[in-house]
């Protein structure tokens, strides 16, 4: 059935270690020698997954230590991830059971890759030993100075200094929010350290034509949403040969390809390559059975983003366990579906069209910024409600998206700003002062940037800086302010906005902007706050900065992206269409421009094709300049020019 559906890769052997090693010391892989021995027979690739992630029962019973102490103590045996992966009891018998499953399966002719554990994190792990690493972290960081750690972290108030190394308290009890930050970037550097330590195993044993990858997966708010707390991608992937992704998200009537895109985008600017999609959802949880069509749309979706597989998580639904009802490829009669079936049509689409479709690559001239630590201390410092940081990402993104002004991710390390004609910085709380100079500097130079509230308002420690805020942009913005609230009743008033935005409330949150060299783009229609800016926009160098004070809806936010990007070419070098088509494009391997026109929704729909002379890859049609594309529900067209 595979065979037939033109699947041509399986991932095996991530989550059973007590299969390959029922006792301690005990191996049997003839598990994985028959999976093995029956794809080479179809001569279908297989990627091996270490099986890390899930503990067996033998090792938690005869060495409890292994389970991670967290915030909420020391875990139970049962679920996965609940180890702590510096532990070295843990890291002898994963170090022994990856050398054993490498022996048996490098030299495998279809083995085409190895997956290092599985959507690593740190798993809250805070114990002794991690604890001592902790202080032995700061240590190196403060050059052995405990005055200007005390200092950096604020910690003479509520008699939290620390005058002696050896008195360094159990971090998990601080509500010091500067310190409690440092720790968590500590644990994140955890992964980066594990994920090193396997790839380096890994690399002993693989050929030189085997990939190394970890299938990374995102913040999750009812499917995959943001960037994560628990890891650095950026710095995590920089042991991977290639990164790869989890990517789950709505379907049915809350299918907009908006989750697909954001994590496709981020992922594939960790190594500015083409990625994985290494699981997404088939059927899944009962809410995403998808529609007729979704599936083959969502598929090419990825491969839009610059994907080259798509793989589900998993072939057939579970007859019992922890997952029986997040449902695979096939239902639980194992028989054919409509699910297998609509993956039987666009995998015979793919074979016929792969070489076009593969490796698509992209020049973006916009991007986003986005921080761990910022997302760390809005964590600490929450900015109202239920708003997180990954909502006001996705907040700029998603507008960006239905606009079709394809975005990179950019994280904080970034050195050179100057490929991109606008970059947005969506509540960029923590950052050190280079950030900033390196922003005031890429605007000077001629860049457009937007910038959201919350920004710039401590250093990396989180220690507000004690400057005007925003701090150091204040510079390219041309604005401060010295108060902020949240609104009651509190409307935008704008010559920007029309119709109905000019009815719309400000929402959540609000600072009160005095500007300074910037002009009023938006002001606060409210006999108290009358006086303040909400939005406002600068000239500054050759370039041009736009500061939004407040949220705002959906509406408002796209006429301010408007005004920011009029001057750029992002706008006349757009798709003159917006949501529900999407389009997204590259350049193949032929050199040849590829353009998906993708239709999320339920109605058909006719877009005017502007671009030279091509070739429908799905019909095999001529398309010439000014024809109309048309484009039936859950459907797409892809054009080759």
């Amino acid at each position: 059935m595979m065979k037939a559906a033109k699947i041509n890769t399986v991932r095996i052997a991530e989550s059973t270690w007590s299969t390959y090693e029922p006792q301690e010391g005990i191996f049997d892989f003839s598990h994985v020698e028959r999976v093995l021995d029956a794809m080479e027979e179809a001569e279908m690739s297989v990627i091996i997954g270490t099986p890390t992630y899930a503990v067996p029962a033998w090792m938690v019973k005869s060495y409890p230590d292994v389970l991670a102490q967290t915030n909420q103590g020391r875990r139970l045996y049962g679920a996965r991830q609940i180890m702590d992966i510096t532990n070295p009891t843990y890291l002898f018998f994963a170090e022994r059971i990856i050398r054993k499953l490498m022996e048996k399966t490098a030299s495998r002719k279809y083995v085409i890759g190895f997956q290092i554990d599985n959507e690593t994190k740190y798993y809250g792990t805070a114990g002794k030993n991690v604890q001592k690493r902790f202080v032995k972290y700061l240590r190196n960081e403060f050059h052995d100075n405990l005055e200007a750690m005390n200092r950096a972290f604020g910690l003479d108030y509520w008699s939290n200094r620390i005058n002696a190394w050896e008195d360094f308290p159990d971090v998990r009890g601080t509500i010091n929010g500067s310190l409690g930050a440092e720790f968590q970037k500590f644990q994140r550097s955890l992964v980066d350290e594990f994920l090193n330590w396997q790839a380096r195993i890994v690399r002993e044993y693989k050929r030189q034509d085997q990939f190394i990858t970890n299938n990374f997966d995102l913040g999750w708010k009812q499917g995959s949403y943001g960037i994560q707390s628990d890891v650095n991608h950026f710095q995590a992937s920089a042991c991977l040969d290639i990164a790869g992704v989890d990517i789950y998200h709505p379907t049915q009537e809350h299918l907009t390809g908006e989750e697909i895109a954001f994590g496709g985008d981020l992922i594939r600017s960790l190594k500015h390559q083409n990625y994985l999609l290494i699981e997404t959802q088939a059927q899944g949880f009962p809410e995403w059975t998808p529609y007729p069509n979704q599936l083959r749309l969502q598929a090419y979706s990825h491969l839009a983003s610059g994907a080259n597989s798509v793989m589900y998580w998993h072939w057939h639904s579970l007859h019992n366990g922890c997952e029986t009802y997040w449902k695979g490829i096939l239902s639980h009669d194992l028989q054919e579906n409509a699910v297998y079936k609509e993956i039987k049509k666009f995998g015979t689409e793919w074979k016929q069209l792969d070489s076009h479709l593969v490796n698509l690559k992209k020049k973006n001239k916009a991007a986003i910024l986005v921080s761990n630590e910022a997302l760390t201390g809005l964590q600490w410092f929450r900015i109202n409600g239920s708003l997180e940081y990954n909502d006001i990402v996705r907040w700029i993104y998603n507008c960006l998206y239905r606009w079709n002004i394809e975005c990179d991710i950019l994280s904080p390390d970034t050195k050179d700003f100057s490929p991109y004609e606008f970059i947005a910085v969506p509540a960029l709380y923590a950052a050190p002062s280079q950030l900033l100079h390196r922003l005031n500097d890429y605007v000077k130079a001629g860049g457009h940037l937007l910038v959201t509230f919350k920004t710039a308002f401590t250093d990396e420690y989180l220690k507000v800086y004690s400057n005007i805020q925003p701090s150091i942009l204040s510079e390219c913005l041309g604005v401060s302010y010295q108060q902020f609230t949240y609104p009651q009743q509190v409307r935008l008033h704008s010559k920007l906005f029309t119709g109905t935005q000019k009815k719309e409330m400000v929402q959540e949150f609000m600072e009160l902007l005095i500007p300074t060299t910037a002009k009023v783009l938006a002001s606060y229609a409210h006999p108290a706050w009358k006086n303040y800016a909400a939005v406002t926009g600068n000239n500054y160098g050759k370039g041009y900065a736009v500061y939004v004070g407040c949220m705002t809806s959906n509406t408002i936010l796209e006429q301010i992206l408007f005004h920011v990007l009029e001057n750029t070419n992002l706008l006349e070098e757009r798709e003159i269409v917006q949501f529900p088509v999407i389009v997204r494009k590259g350049i193949n391997d032929f050199g040849k421009t590829v353009q998906y026109y993708l239709n999320y929704s339920w109605e058909k729909q006719t877009v005017l094709y502007t671009h030279k002379e091509g070739m429908n890859l799905l019909t095999q049609n001529k398309v010439s300049t000014g024809t109309y594309l048309e484009i039936e529900p859950w459907d797409l067209q892809i054009i080759e020019s």
